[in-house]
């Protein structure tokens, strides 16, 4: 009885065994039947990932109800490398867990969303899904037919060269410069009393006028004679006044400077006339700057009433501040004004260029900066903005100017050293900020990168520029688009194309005097997407021709897939 028993349970596990194979196997077997629509066709790499959506449509009757499926979605590299994505476990009706269930007797769409880091060897590989399916004991392994292609990787064509900013210089070949003075006159009178002509004010415009005339550097301009009359008494009366004052004004100064042997007096164009019959902004500008009793309620006739004659009625009507305003504020507005302008004129461009080589000592900082502007050599920029750290040890602009150089001629960590020592004699500089985005950028740190480009925003077109390469990198192509504007540079391009503004792109490429591989590259792209065979032909070539990095690049690329077997297309890239 005992070896009966014995013999009865054998064949009963042995029949639990076979029925589970079985019902693995079928579900291996039928695995055709699944449907899957997977998002994008392609895949692409969007952000530097490669984001997949699988809808998979299971049909009635294949997922047993002891069944418990995990699936992965698997990259297969055309090289032999694989990539997976994270797994997700499925459960037939008779499954104790928390899995999604599948049903037996109905169809049932489950749904699946995962992203992976893209990898180069991803740029020609099959998107398969591996089921590991288990029944009790059992286990059975099994992969579906491919069921996508991948990857396009169009994204990572974007042109990481970020753009720094030059402290820029202030220098100016011709300044101006300007003294002014004035004379005062009585009530009602427009003569000159001799002790006004002694002022301390008329003797330095004297000064400045001999001083300017007798410097080689400096260059007299011209005179302006501006003549008022206060806002009392009758409007034409102050008109006469007024004009009385200017001829005045013009007789002092031109004789002052006939006595100091200044020929201009002799030029009428050199003197220019103004004259104010009425001086109601002088006089608001000195009842707001004055502490007149009553001076709110002055100030308030005067945005109450434009009429002259109801403005002087209404003030005078304040009796308590008007006798005050007579003392203290109408006598300052009796006069003629006298502004000297002359231009000083600076060193020449070839005297700083001289200096900056021979005697940098004789060069002030916005003549030594300037300087490097007129050198074509980067060792003759660095040179001079290296001295210019010496010189002005206590000016970001030295440092940051020398990393830009060190940085465009690949010394990055160098330009990193010279970045922060700006930075810590210029605190929140925007242009520094720039700077040392750019160079976290070119080192990989995109995140550290867009903190900076984010408090340089304002800076100029480099913040701009560099926030669209981040964009880029960052999947945000619509922003990418909005960052570069009216930019016709190959990102800016390639932020179009990624975006599916294929002629806004065209139109970029072909604006572009750049004539570089990645411009031609770009424009094979862009036939591509047009269906234009003959266009990616022509381009591919040009492109390869002069960089034949992008042989290797091409022959990869899924934008030109349908036309890998192409023989012109595998000539141009072997």
């Amino acid at each position: 009885m005992k070896r009966t028993f014995k013999a009865v349970a054998i064949v009963t596990v042995a029949g639990f065994v076979v029925a589970s194979c079985s019902s693995l196997n079928k579900m291996k077997r039928l695995e055709k039947n699944i449907t899957y629509k997977v998002t994008p066709e392609v895949l692409e790499t969007k952000g530097g990932q490669v984001d997949l959506k699988v809808d998979a449509t299971i049909p009635a009757k294949y997922f047993n109800k002891k069944v418990t499926l995990v699936a992965t979605p698997v990259l297969k590299f055309q090289d032999g490398g694989e990539k997976a994505y994270d797994p997700k476990t499925f459960q037939g009706e008779k499954v104790q867990g928390n899995n999604e269930v599948v049903p037996y007797k109905t169809e049932k769409t489950v749904n699946y969303s995962g992203s992976v880091p893209f990898e180069d060897g991803m740029r020609i590989s099959g998107l398969y899904v591996k089921f590991e399916g288990s029944k009790g004991k059992k286990k059975a392994d099994y992969e579906s037919r491919k069921i996508a292609d991948g990857v396009l990787a169009t994204e990572t064509m974007v042109n990481n060269q970020p753009a720094i900013a030059i402290g820029a210089d202030q220098f100016e070949r011709i300044t101006k410069e300007s003294q002014e003075a004035a004379i005062y006159y009585l009530i009602n009178s427009s003569q000159v009393r001799s002790k006004e002509t002694r002022s301390e004010e008329i003797k330095a415009m004297e000064q400045f006028i001999k001083d300017a005339k007798a410097a080689e550097d400096m260059e007299l301009k011209n005179i302006q004679i501006q003549s008022y009359a206060s806002p009392d008494g009758p409007l034409s009366f102050n008109e006469s006044l007024a004009n009385n004052r200017e001829k005045a004004a013009d007789k002092f100064v031109k004789n002052n400077m006939k006595k100091n042997k200044i020929e201009e007096y002799k030029d009428l164009d050199f003197f220019k006339q103004y004259v104010v019959s009425e001086d109601w902004e002088g006089f608001k500008k000195a009842m707001e700057e004055s502490n007149i009793r009553d001076k709110e309620l002055i100030l308030r006739v005067l945005t109450m009433y434009s009429d002259p004659e109801v403005r002087e009625r209404e003030i005078k009507n304040i009796s308590s501040a008007y006798s005050v305003v007579a003392e203290q504020i109408l006598p300052k507005l009796r006069r003629s004004k006298f502004i000297v302008n002359a231009d000083r004129i600076g060193k020449s461009d070839e005297e700083i260029r001289t200096l900056a080589k021979s005697n940098p000592s004789e060069l002030n900082v916005e003549e030594l900066l300037y300087a490097a502007t007129l050198f074509e050599s980067d060792a003759d920029k660095l040179a001079i903005y290296e001295t210019a750290m010496k010189q002005f040890p206590n000016d970001w602009r030295g440092f940051n100017d020398a990393g830009m150089i060190q940085f465009e001629t690949g010394k990055v960590a160098q330009a990193k050293v010279n970045f922060e020592k700006a930075n810590a004699l210029s605190a929140n500089n925007k242009v520094v900020k720039n700077n040392l985005g750019a160079v976290e950028l070119i080192n990989g740190n995109v995140k550290e990168a867009e903190v900076l480009f984010g408090a340089a925003t304002g800076a100029g077109e480099e913040v701009d520029y560099n926030k669209g390469i981040v964009a880029i990198m960052n999947g945000d192509y619509k922003a990418a688009v909005d960052y570069f504007g009216k930019c016709n540079c190959a990102n800016a391009a390639l932020a179009n194309i990624l975006a599916g503004n294929n002629n806004e792109a065209a139109k970029k490429l072909n604006a572009n005097k750049d004539d570089s591989a990645l411009v031609a590259y770009l424009k094979a792209v862009v036939a591509a997407r047009n269906n234009d065979n003959n266009g990616v032909l022509s381009n591919l070539k040009v492109a390869c021709s002069k960089d034949a990095a992008m042989k290797k690049l091409a022959a990869t690329d899924l934008e030109f897939a349908k036309l890998f077997d192409n023989t012109d297309f595998q000539a141009i890239v072997k």
